[in-house]
């Protein structure tokens, strides 16, 4: 898409991301996947070689350099992780790859890249328990299958009740927001939320899916968020992970406004929201 350019050259030029501060990831490698997908199917993909009802499930035509792209943003997302633990934060300029499960993709998503990176910092004996924080506008359903039942990751998906998927999985906590749901509504129920949340879970690694189809003017999300508001709900997020010391990697998930300045401005919000509350 073409927002993924866009950002981090608006970023630059307004002086919110130094050049020197990006970073270009490898691929991730095939015992990484594996450490949240299934071997067969992560070998499958590696193959180019997903049965035909999969790829239609997907939604993109399979190529060599589709998965490649796919494991790119893998890659980045544990490099950011990895980054942020120094930093603080750190962002992967694409990612939120959400709605691929342990054995299977979907919605655009071939491979699960926060589901990775958490299962990548636990198995590294690096975290005792990572928080997933998911504000797409569509429920966080693979990572949520991915991790059900698993007490070292905790998921939190505040979604559209009614939006795709319209087969929802089970988070540790769901948030199902009706249609119309404006920033009051939003930020009262986020605010209340994540002050639980980091009560019980006391996280020491989060990961959070920043989409920004939660605006008013997104052709697919049906709420009615400002950007405001959205901006709102990014320093709530931080304050929290910057209150508790709790390092935080952000990926940038959904936008589908019909004009791409909304989106690259309520994206790059989020990285102004990160700096001010970081610096």
């Amino acid at each position: 898409m073409e927002k993924y350019e866009l950002i981090p050259a608006q970023l630059i030029h307004a002086g919110t991301v130094q050049p020197t501060a990006m970073f270009a990831p490898g691929l991730a490698a095939f015992e990484t996947i594996a450490l949240a997908h299934a071997a067969d199917y992560c070998q499958q993909l590696l193959d180019v070689a997903l049965p035909p009802a999969m790829v239609r499930r997907i939604g993109f035509p399979l190529s060599e350099e589709l998965v490649a792209r796919e494991l790119r943003i893998v890659q980045g997302t544990i490099d950011g992780c990895l980054f942020a633990m120094e930093h603080g934060v750190a962002f992967n300029v694409a990612g939120g790859t959400h709605h691929a499960g342990y054995d299977w993709g979907e919605g655009f998503c071939l491979l699960n890249d926060q589901g990775v990176a958490a299962a990548w910092l636990v198995h590294q004996a690096i975290c005792r328990r990572v928080l997933i924080i998911d504000l797409d506008v569509h429920q966080g359903n693979g990572t949520a299958q991915i991790f059900s039942g698993n007490p070292r990751v905790f998921t939190f998906s505040m979604h559209g009740e009614r939006n795709f998927p319209f087969r929802k999985e089970q988070s540790d906590v769901d948030v199902g927001l009706p249609d119309g749901t404006d920033d009051d509504t939003y930020l009262a129920l986020l605010a209340r939320h994540l002050e639980l949340i980091f009560e019980q879970v006391q996280p020491d690694f989060v990961c959070y899916q920043a989409g920004v189809d939660v605006l008013d003017t997104d052709k697919l999300g049906k709420l009615a968020l400002t950007k405001s508001g959205c901006r709102k709900g990014d320093a709530l997020v931080f304050q929290h992970c910057q209150s508790a010391g709790v390092p935080v990697q952000v990926s940038m998930g959904g936008g589908y406004s019909p004009h791409i300045r909304d989106i690259v401005d309520a994206h790059c919000q989020t990285f102004e929201e990160a700096s001010r509350v970081y610096d």
